[in-house]
């Protein structure tokens, strides 16, 4: 029977959970679409803007910005990146640092440990809702089976310790897609932006190339404009790349840490009732 429930709670988990991904996917896609449009935007209303350029007609530029803009529209999907990397760190920082609840994730196991200890598995339960992290809410399911499986008398206690740890994998996997949800995107442009950058910077070289391969002396503004196109392809490229490598990197790490203290609090747990409850 208790199977039968288990199953049913786990299908119906499933169930609930399609239209959440659905909606995730149709908010991701709406978010890169508003980040492209708004890195488009910056190029052509802010780095296209008259005043950084001494001749608006001929587009000579007056400052940084004016070369930033000579550098072609791949500017514009590097800036695109640029924001779409920092929308999913704030987005990442806020459901991690959530997830990671109230109380360190170790600190958070050796308090359950000790309530175990001394078979107050009613407190072990009350430190979880403290926790208010993922660590938490995993050891909590498996805690209120731990409670359940004390006043079972028809399984043998290696029956029961399977119980539940199969009831702290059930929700270890509900918590783990969280945590690593819309880490994609970061690991995507940390490549992906690199290459965009050297696209841009090929371009901008055969632009200065074709200025210096012209009959009688190279254009030097041509020349000029070929060479900065490159270069600044190269640094956004290169800049965005970085800074979603150094995110994707520090978010993964504490994901791992994470996910060490579920392992190491699912394993408290069935050590502990294997042991009081033989």
């Amino acid at each position: 029977m208790a199977e039968v429930k288990a199953a049913a709670k786990s299908n119906a988990s499933h169930s609930a959970g399609k239209p959440k991904n659905t909606n995730g996917f149709w908010i991701n896609l709406g978010i890169v679409l508003l980040m492209v449009a708004l890195g488009f935007i910056v190029f052509f209303v802010l780095l296209g803007s008259p005043s950084n350029f001494s001749d608006p007609e001929k587009k000579v530029p007056l400052n940084w910005m004016g070369n930033m803009y000579h550098a072609g529209f791949i500017i514009a999907l590097l800036i695109s990146m640029l924001f779409i990397t920092i929308t999913f760190i704030l987005e990442r920082a806020f459901t991690i640092i959530k997830a990671k609840g109230k109380t360190n994730g170790a600190e958070f196991v050796r308090k359950v440990q000790y309530h175990l200890a001394n078979k107050n598995v009613d407190a072990a339960i009350s430190e979880c809702d403290k926790q208010s992290g993922s660590v938490g809410n995993v050891l909590k399911a498996g805690l209120v089976k731990y409670r359940e499986m004390t006043t079972n008398n028809e399984l043998s206690t290696d029956q029961k310790v399977l119980s539940i740890q199969k009831e702290i994998e059930e929700a270890k996997a509900l918590e783990l897609p969280m945590l690593d949800k819309n880490l994609v995107f970061l690991s995507t442009i940390t490549s992906s932006a690199t290459l965009l950058g050297l696209i841009g910077t090929v371009f901008g070289m055969i632009r200065a190339f074709a200025a210096m391969g012209t009959a009688g002396a190279p254009d030097p503004t041509a020349l000029a404009i070929g060479i900065s196109e490159a270069l600044w392809n190269t640094a956004m490229g290169i800049s965005t790349s970085f800074v979603a490598m150094l995110a994707y990197n520090f978010f993964t790490t504490i994901n791992d840490g994470i996910n060490f203290s579920m392992d190491e609090g699912g394993f408290t747990l069935t050590q502990s009732f294997a042991a009081n409850y033989k």
